[in-house]
């Protein structure tokens, strides 16, 4: 028996390699579809690894007071209601007035995104971002202090010269040294390194190892623009409070705004979980578009699969006569064709996987994403294959096995 199978598998091999030009377009017919497939899935996957790990350390007890929420949006010819600015005035009136029990208002606002950093006779690149925060803002963002300490509330209070950098200055400017009790300027202002947070990594080329964090009152001191938006987060020890205490914020910051009852929020609320499901959302979506290019695609080449194997069957027709005359049964003859369509179909779709993930690890690394190998992506396209082989060779295979030998042999 497995010497009739390996009998079958040569002979099917000999045919697909006499057939080359024909074989290698069905071959990338199915490899395009594949490829679709495996390589969206492959871009998507590594987008949501990316979202999870950067917000999944923020917990689900946290939430966002900010100018707009994030899903508000502007479509067609509808114009955006413009909210105005959090102003520093209503964050301090917001700190000192939300009083729920068990959570914790952390402040900031981003200077710029265009700083240059300096520790004695090395700098930084101009593009450096510098925030101002307040002492529970790392905690909230769920940012870990590697080496040195987080801000404490003396250090906020006193308005220390102090500050907490990203992981990629101590290979820059620090040239490998611990960076902690290092001196670094910005806009001639001098800061000591207090912490050193862990790599975060980029996220949609945002790098996020090169920021820079000090005291909210020196940063307002340093960058001093005009209409500068200021953002609230507020963590809740206590998950089951969280809602209570999302309710008690809507209050809080609509007082301070004056807003009327019968008037609507000019501010945005979210919750950083609901930001995260929004997200993976969007995702899902993609994931159902790669599915449906690639059935189409694939049912295409399922019909050129099939077409090939007819169009063999009836090119072979003699050799099957000759065949059966020597005594060749049905079901020889089937397997023969069904591992042929079989072979091809596998072809397609490892040379699909190979360029469907190199396609993803691409799109992955020019959009700073954390790419991972999608297994799940590659067991699908390996069943999907098969079941496209099995569907397009099982009527060609049939067909050759049904002929007649006397007719066959008589075929010119």
């Amino acid at each position: 028996m497995f010497s009739l199978l390996r009998e079958n598998i040569r002979i099917a091999l000999n045919s697909i390699r006499s057939q080359s030009l024909r074989t290698i377009l069905t071959v990338l017919i199915i490899a395009i579809g594949i490829t679709a497939l495996v390589g969206i899935l492959s871009a998507v996957a590594a987008l949501e690894n990316t979202i999870s790990k950067d917000f999944a350390s923020m917990g689900a007890n946290t939430f966002n007071l900010q100018r707009y929420e994030f899903r508000t949006q502007s479509f067609g010819n509808e114009e955006r209601k413009v909210n105005p600015i959090i102003s520093y005035r209503e964050v301090k009136e917001f700190e000192e007035k939300f009083e729920y029990p068990y959570t914790e208002t952390a402040i900031s606002f981003t200077g710029t995104g265009s700083a240059e950093i300096k520790y004695e006779n090395e700098k930084t690149d101009p593009e450096i971002s510098v925030k101002g925060v307040n002492e529970y803002f790392l905690e909230n963002s769920g940012l870990k202090v590697e080496s040195g300490r987080e801000f404490n509330v003396f250090d906020i209070k006193n308005n220390n010269n102090v500050a907490v950098i990203g992981s990629d200055y101590k290979d820059g400017i620090f040239k490998g040294f611990d960076p902690v009790n290092k001196t670094i300027s910005i806009r001639g202002a001098k800061f000591k390194v207090i912490g050193v947070l862990e790599s975060k990594g980029s996220t949609f080329g945002n790098n996020q190892d090169l920021q820079v964090f000090i005291p909210i009152q020196h940063a307002r001191s340093l960058f001093s623009q005009p209409n500068i938006n200021y953002s609230l987060s507020v963590k809740v020890e206590n998950k089951e409070l969280l809602d209570a205490a999302m309710d008690e914020a809507i209050i809080t910051f609509r007082n301070i705004r004056g807003l009327s009852p019968k008037e609507e929020n000019n501010f945005g609320l979210e919750r950083s979980d609901d930001l995260i499901n929004r997200i993976l959302r969007i995702t899902g979506a993609l994931n159902i578009a790669a599915w449906i290019i690639s059935i189409i695609t694939i049912f295409g080449s399922s019909i050129a699969l099939m077409n090939i194997m007819l169009v063999t069957v009836t090119e072979r027709t003699r050799e099957i006569g000759v065949r059966k005359a020597l005594g060749a049964k049905k079901n020889t003859i089937a397997t023969q064709f069904f591992l042929e369509t079989l072979v091809i179909g596998q072809i397609g779709g490892i040379l699909g996987i190979i360029l469907g993930i190199l396609i993803g690890y691409i799109v992955a690394n020019s959009l700073d994403f954390n790419f991972t190998t999608p297994w799940k992506a590659m067991l699908w396209a390996t069943g999907i294959t098969i079941l496209v082989a099995i569907l397009a060779g099982s009527y060609p295979a049939a067909k050759a096995a049904k002929q007649d030998p006397i007719e066959s042999l008589r075929y010119e």
